[in-house]
């Protein structure tokens, strides 16, 4: 994991956050890494879904999300695969708009 760090502040439920510090001390751990651990669990579910690739692959080919972004989101060999795919589609596109 990368030594950069940001500082985030947000609103929770207090019974969420309750059982977050519940579940820290349980553990022997703090707050903030029991919320980066299920922050990064959610993060890597949610980007195997296939709906939510979809869109990922969508905002990347509307220019909403950079190529960095859209790599450390799906991971570099699909980051990699959507360029490719992305790349396609504008050389068709440009052929298409040149052939009327």
């Amino acid at each position: 994991m990368s030594a950069d760090k940001k500082r985030v502040q947000f609103r929770a439920p207090d019974r969420l956050i309750d059982r977050t510090d519940a579940l820290a001390t349980v553990l022997g751990e703090d707050r903030t890494d029991i919320l980066v651990t299920a922050l990064r669990e959610y993060l890597q579910d949610a980007t195997h879904d296939d709906a939510l690739t979809q869109e990922i692959a969508a905002a990347y080919y509307d220019d909403e999300i950079s190529y960095d972004q859209l790599k450390s989101l799906v991971g570099a060999e699909e980051a990699a695969n959507l360029r490719v795919l992305k790349q396609q589609l504008n050389e068709d596109f440009a052929d298409d708009i040149a052939e009327q």
